[in-house]
């Protein structure tokens, strides 16, 4: 059967079966294939009220003006790319599945991204950052965990909120990490943040309602929010925000810039671009030469800033 609609549950299923792709991406994939079928619908309208729209009345010129309908709408590079690359995916699928002979995208040129440079911390960003938690705040203590984490590791902040106390092997210093496409890792973590996730851990009013928050109510999680329960990315995020106030640090800074800050460290402390791919996750070592640029930017920043005739120059 080439009804549209049928293959793309069924693209649906193939990914999630097969390619054990997460529920965000089976939810992406599920929107921009609609979006598209209702686009295209219109350049094809059914003849008959029951017909719908088949595989194989896409050809390129409705994938040609689907990509000027969404430029016109103003649509970003970045939207424009993943739904192109869902509707690629999409009819790759279906001639691997022999319900096509030939895909419509095959001569199709995907839009450029402007590569932007990802901001990064200085080390005394850094520390102003992390002086900012109240350790004497079990909540407060567990957020100066979190960034510590962060930055011994490079996680994700879904990687993070995800981890379970089985995760952890302090012996070894290490974590088992279930990253993007749920793929695992293990991610070595240092000395200074293991022991800080052991006192986390260990910490006495982890177990009590107190104030501010309650006893532990998920045993398996490592990080908790104030209810007991696993902490969740929106919580990170918010708790970031506040610190980022206070510390002056705000405005396009994320805790997802602590991934960025600690790959571009290591880096220019001498780490090769291949393990900071394997650290990182990246599937691709092209987006991990991103930081090459970083690095290279926060160097003449740096030189500019104490070099003996640069100084003189300003003065």
């Amino acid at each position: 059967m080439s009804d549209f609609t049928r293959q793309q549950e069924l693209f649906i299923q193939y990914l999630r079966a097969v390619k054990n792709a997460s529920e965000h991406t089976l939810r992406n994939y599920s929107l921009d294939l609609s979006a598209f079928k209702k686009f295209a619908t219109l350049q094809n309208p059914p003849k008959e009220e029951a017909d719908s729209l088949l595989v194989m009345q896409v050809d390129k010129r409705v994938v040609r003006n689907y990509l000027a309908h969404l430029k016109a709408q103003d649509g970003a590079k970045r939207t424009v790319l993943r739904r192109l690359s869902s509707l690629r995916s999409f009819y790759k699928y279906l001639v691997k599945e022999k319900v096509i002979a030939a895909s419509p995208l095959d001569d199709i040129d995907s839009p450029k991204l402007d590569k932007t440079i990802p901001p990064s911390l200085t080390y005394e960003q850094v520390d102003r950052l992390f002086a900012q938690p109240d350790l004497t705040s079990y909540l407060g203590f567990r957020d100066r965990v979190i960034m510590e984490l962060f930055y011994s590791s490079g996680l994700r902040v879904s990687e993070l909120v995800g981890l379970n106390r089985e995760d952890f092997d302090l012996a070894h210093q290490l974590l088992r990490v279930m990253g993007k496409g749920k793929k695992q890792r293990v991610v070595p973590v240092t000395k200074n943040a293991a022991d800080w996730i052991k006192r986390y851990l260990a910490h006495p009013e982890r177990d009590q309602d107190i104030d501010d928050h309650k006893a532990e109510q998920d045993p398996k999680a490592i990080f908790l929010n104030k209810w007991g329960t696993r902490i969740t990315v929106r919580s990170v995020d918010r708790k970031f925000d506040e610190y980022l106030k206070v510390s002056g640090l705000a405005g396009k800074i994320t805790p997802h810039t602590i991934r960025h800050t600690i790959a571009t460290h290591w880096l220019e402390k001498g780490m090769d671009l291949k393990t900071i791919q394997v650290l990182l996750g990246h599937s691709s070592l092209s987006t991990t030469t991103i930081y090459t640029q970083v690095s290279t930017r926060l160097k003449k920043e740096v030189y500019d800033k104490t070099h003996p005739l640069a100084m003189q120059e300003e003065d």
